[in-house]
């Protein structure tokens, strides 16, 4: 059933904010009171506050700038403005949100801090929204040298991590660890995978102007194949393109509103890509400098 702009505009505004009151209550209830550390952007903040005592929201809103620099020419606009929004409401949340200390046993801390922050994460990603920026970094690095997301954020981690141990305590160091993979986990399951491709099948008969808005929306590349339909083997036949084109999760929600527009009665086959070499996959990088998009 094709929904209206309005109605998908507030459920993914609506999930949005869901995720980012689910990881405020993550960092404020379990991992703040308690000392303990979280990976990527968020890490950093807390981990500078811990040393020096700056509000550990400005600091996630200041260490962030660069990263949403760099997803400007990496992703969407629409997904760095909705992820400049998502922060800074993760931020004002941190800042004026009082949770109180649910509980001081650390492996309780380090468990349900981390449910609730991977599944704060997990729903603002799937739709297409980030609220940490080492999320942004992997997708940057993925696309300019074919790294694997989930293997930049765990060197970006382990970075972190290693500094927390010298700098604080070995202790908090491994909790953080286990809080990490925690989050990671329940990350993976709320978007079932992030770090991988979905595979994408199109069968509609506007394929023509499908093809053209997938090519110049999202920028990806995308191949077309001849098929046929009709009614057995004496019935009419129409000849048409069916599109088979592979694109990251974040953008999944962006392509379905894409097809709903042209033909809300066109077949879609999703599926799990694990891994691709060669081809065409993004051309976020290339928008501005007018390359012409290829084929995967």
């Amino acid at each position: 059933m094709k929904h209206s702009k309005t109605y998908n505009f507030f459920s993914e505004f609506g999930q949005i904010v869901l995720g980012i009151v689910l990881a405020s209550v993550g960092l404020k209830a379990f991992l703040l009171p308690n000392g303990f550390m979280d990976g990527g952007v968020t890490g950093i903040a807390l981990l500078v506050n811990r040393l020096i005592g700056v509000n550990v929201s400005l600091l996630l809103v200041i260490f962030s700038l660069p990263f949403l620099i760099l997803g400007y020419y990496t992703v969407s606009k629409r997904i760095v403005i909705k992820s400049i929004l998502s922060i800074l409401g993760f931020a004002s949340l941190i800042h004026f949100g009082d949770y109180g200390t649910i509980t001081d046993d650390k492996l309780l801390i380090s468990i349900f801090g981390g449910l609730c922050l991977g599944g704060g994460i997990g729903i603002a990603i799937r739709n297409g929204s980030v609220l940490d920026g080492s999320e942004i970094l992997g997708i940057y690095l993925n696309d300019k040298f074919g790294l694997s997301i989930g293997r930049v954020i765990l060197m970006f981690n382990i970075v972190l991590f290693s500094i927390t141990a010298m700098v604080v305590s070995l202790e908090i160091a491994l909790y953080s660890i286990l809080t990490y993979i925690v989050t990671a986990k329940v990350t993976d399951l709320t978007i079932e995978g992030f770090e991988d491709f979905i595979g994408v099948t199109i069968v509609s008969n506007e394929y023509a102007a499908i093809k053209h808005a997938i090519m110049i929306e999202l920028g990806v590349g995308l191949t077309t194949y001849k098929g046929s339909k009709g009614f057995g083997s004496n019935g009419p036949q129409q000849d048409f393109d069916i599109i088979h084109t592979i694109i990251n999760r974040i953008d999944i929600k962006k392509m379905h509103r894409i097809i709903e527009d042209i033909d809300e009665n066109a077949f879609i086959v999703e599926f799990d890509v694990n891994n691709v070499k060669g081809g065409v996959l993004r051309h976020y990088l290339d928008k501005k400098k007018g390359k012409t998009l290829g084929k995967i």
